[in-house]
């Protein structure tokens, strides 16, 4: 298969460019109880209506009053590709200096022979202390959601250190301004370098014949500061640095580059920083500003829990620090890597989860999966056995940016495993499930050139080689041989987590042939899967892992439930089917033990599938009170970034879900969440949704169709209900059945739903807390 060039696939589809689009509410009076108007919002002394944007994003900046002593309680900055997180110096020099940590998600090793974990893995670069002349004895920190910006004071016994800093979202520039007393004009930055070593081997064993690369050599080049790391494969990575300014007055400017297999990178970085450097900071930040402001805007969501309402527009921003569509797909830990077992992407869960929030919050911008999957496709057929190449693709559980794997299975030289003959884990599905990422991609912008150029031939791949090993058993059932669950200990025939995924991938594939007009020779083939097919394997507890093995222990994973979520294939259409959930997610997590954060997000999901935010709400209860840090991150060996932004998908998915071609609002919210409001929510179909519920009654809901696809809404407004376009002239709808009506938009064209005869006020206007909530970060002192 032929891959097309990276300007095709990053210009393909305008409708994943995320263009920002204008707030179309209408305006109404102002509200009975605005909200209180920020400093930000005074001009002379007189509130003005306060910015709803600027006011949940203020709100929900992180404090720090302490020293925050690792990476899970301190802030972090980034912009998909350079990252920074800054904390207190380890190792008992906490009172003597600050560390800004400088990684980047394109710096890995290159040697393959030695796997995706060891010798393709992401090399830690090293950081910068921040050395004042005196002692730390206080800090005063604040992480600007609004302008992406940390800014404070360090205060020392000889005096204090104001400063502010961004990693540019455009220039890729870490930029700290320091503003020093007098007492700490001698205040000094000191880079250290990493060693160049998977960080893996903190954890496991070396490879035989494995070696760290050598040591990174610092010079001075005209002024500017470069440490040069070289590596043993060839190529380099490469940190440039500069200081600005004199005396108490400073601005440090930082780049990394990365090259392979040439040698490119030092020029790159010393230009970089060159650059930026004839900037003051002021100027520096001004288009870095702008672009952060513009991608807030382009949704909105306010809810009267302080705590989670915060921690939503957290994961926002920690989404775009760490997400860009030319960005390489998030590895566990984002651009922030730490010590971990776990150095690369890895695509039996995480990298999936990763990427969810990015459509309901109305950012495919930040969609670096469709990218990278179209890009590097020809690696998707390496990474198979070589007998199933010419029709088959796939992915293994870990690879590097490129989607290489190395030689991760060490006896066969590939990634994906062969049912039935690949001991001990032949994990097969990962593709056709990070191809619904894709799908999801498609389905909430209607970009027919998704479809076409990247999920449809990338699925077919990747259900080929499913084809190859389903064979009919004596019941004249499909059946598969033995695959791998992820996570959970052994092998199973007809596993729940492929029979669901190509399940699903077979019906995509007959539902994108007819809407693309493909006349292709595997649909007859396509259609006898889902006809034949052996039944999803279950017994009195719900869904087995497989044929041969029940589900008995505690697992964190729901790959046996995947067909629940987050593909919908079983909904809880019968009364059955909705007892198969309930008994099948009741008995998972029912066994503590080996229970993790994005356990809870999952069984949050799923409860609101079934309708039931109350429960939903107690499962990210769970996730908040056990396993989410300070800074809202998350680890378990090490650190995974997963869990917290699959959290706010969960927070969607209770207040909208729109799977099945019907939108169904506030599908499950809890009795506590008597006010919301939501605003540029984007959902399946190509609809732009804003609704406000108010005393435990939804108002009013408005769509805007940007494709015209056909709309089926489940409002939720009790009895007879006015529905008007966007000029206020009353339009057709339908019965849809089950609470849905049904209303023929073209592309452009709105529609308004309210009560009828009610002309409710559609100011979008942050809704009021039940109650306060400590802030994230480190708020007291």
């Amino acid at each position: 298969m032929s891959s097309p060039s990276r300007r095709t696939v990053l210009a393909t589809g305008s409708a994943l460019g995320g263009t920002l689009v204008t707030p179309g509410l209408a305006a109404g009076p102002a509200p009975a109880a605005p909200m209180e108007a920020t400093a930000a919002d005074r001009v002379d002394g007189t509130a003005r209506p306060a910015d709803p944007w600027r006011t949940v994003l203020d709100d929900a900046d992180l404090v720090w009053r302490r020293m925050p002593t690792t990476w899970s309680e301190g802030p972090f900055l980034g912009n998909g590709f350079l990252g920074s997180g800054i904390y207190a110096e380890p190792g008992g020099a906490a009172s003597t200096a600050v560390r800004f940590n400088v990684q980047h998600s394109e710096v890995q090793d290159h040697r393959p022979e030695f796997g995706s974990l060891f010798g393709l893995a992401r090399l830690p670069i090293g950081h910068f202390t921040l050395e004042p002349v005196g002692a730390i004895t206080g800090l005063d920190w604040r992480l600007s959601l609004h302008d992406a910006e940390l800014t404070g004071t360090l205060t020392t016994d000889k005096g204090t250190l104001a400063l502010r800093a961004v990693v540019h979202t455009a220039r890729s520039v870490l930029a700290v301004d320091v503003i020093a007393s007098e007492g700490e004009r001698g205040f000094r930055w000191v880079f250290h370098p990493a060693d160049a070593i998977s960080p893996r081997a903190a954890f496991k064993p070396l490879p035989d014949g494995y070696e760290g690369n050598p040591p990174a050599q610092v010079a001075d080049h005209d002024g500017i500061s470069a440490a040069v790391q070289p590596l043993l494969a060839g190529g380099q990575h490469v940190t440039a640095w500069q200081e600005r300014g004199s005396g108490r007055a400073r601005t440090l400017y930082v780049h990394v580059a990365h090259s392979y297999p040439g040698t490119t990178a030092l020029g790159r970085a010393l230009k970089t920083v060159r650059a930026a450097a004839r900037l003051p900071y002021p100027a520096l930040t001004v288009d870095h500003r702008a672009w952060w402001h513009a991608f807030y805007r382009k949704s909105f969501l306010s809810l009267p829990d302080a705590r989670i309402q915060r921690f939503y527009w957290i994961q926002l921003y920690k989404a775009a620090s760490a997400a860009r569509r030319d960005a390489p797909v998030m590895a566990t830990s984002g651009p922030w890597l730490e010590p971990t077992p776990w150095p690369n992407t890895w695509w039996n869960l995480n990298a999936q989860l990763e990427y969810w929030l990015i459509h309901g919050s109305n950012h495919l911008e930040l969609d670096a999966i469709t990218r990278a999957l179209s890009e590097y496709r020809d690696t998707l057929a390496q990474e198979t056995p070589a007998p199933y190449r010419s029709d088959s693709l796939g992915i293994p559980r870990t690879t590097d940016p490129q989607l290489a794997n190395g030689a991760s299975s060490a006896l066969m030289g590939y990634g994906v495993g062969v049912p039935g003959q690949d001991p001990p884990t032949p994990e097969v599905g990962n593709l056709i499930w990070a191809l619904h990422n894709v799908w999801l991609s498609y389905r909430h912008t209607m970009d027919v050139s998704v479809l076409r150029d990247v999920l449809h031939p990338l699925l077919r791949g990747a259900v080929n080689y499913y084809l190859h090993f389903l064979e009919p058993g004596p019941d004249g059932r499909l059946h598969l041989p033995a695959t791998f669950s992820p996570e959970y200990g052994g092998n199973s025939r007809d596993c729940n987590y492929d029979l669901m995924l190509v399940t699903w991938g077979c019906r995509t594939l007959l539902e994108s042939a007819e809407l693309l007009g493909v006349d292709d020779p595997l649909v007859p083939r396509w259609r006898e899967v889902l006809a034949k097919r052996v039944p999803y394997p279950t017994d009195a507890n719900g869904f087995m892992i497989g044929a041969d093995l029940p589900f008995a222990k505690s697992h964190r994973h729901y790959s046996h439930l995947i067909a629940v979520y987050p593909l919908y294939e079983v909904t809880g259409r019968t009364p059955d089917e909705r007892a198969l959930i309930e008994r099948s997610l009741a008995h998972w997590v029912g066994f503590e033990g080996a229970l993790q954060g994005y356990t809870f997000t999952g069984a949050a999901s799923m409860s609101a599938l079934l309708g039931k935010g109350e429960d939903a709400l107690r499962y990210l209860g769970e996730l908040m009170s056990r396993f989410v840090k300070p800074n809202t991150m998350y680890q378990e060996s090490g650190p995974v970034i997963e869990t917290p932004l699959s959290a706010a998908q969960s927070l969607h998915d209770m207040v909208c879900q729109s799977w099945g071609g019907v939108i169904r609002v506030f599908p499950a919210l809890p009795a506590a969440w008597a006010d919301l409001v939501v605003h540029d929510f984007r959902t399946q179909g190509a609809f732009l949704l804003g609704a406000r519920r108010q005393g435990g009654t939804t108002r009013w809901v408005r769509l805007v169709s940007e494709a015209g696809a056909p709309c089926a809404v489940r409002h939720g407004i009790a009895g007879p209900v006015d529905v008007r376009d966007g000029r206020g002239r009353p339009l057709r709808y339908s019965d849809a059945g089950d609470g849905a009506i049904r209303i023929a938009l073209r592309k452009g064209e709105s529609a308004l739903i309210t009560a009828r005869g009610d002309r409710p006020d559609l100011t979008v206007v942050p809704v009021r807390p039940n109650q306060d909530a400590p802030r994230w970060g480190l708020p007291d002192a």
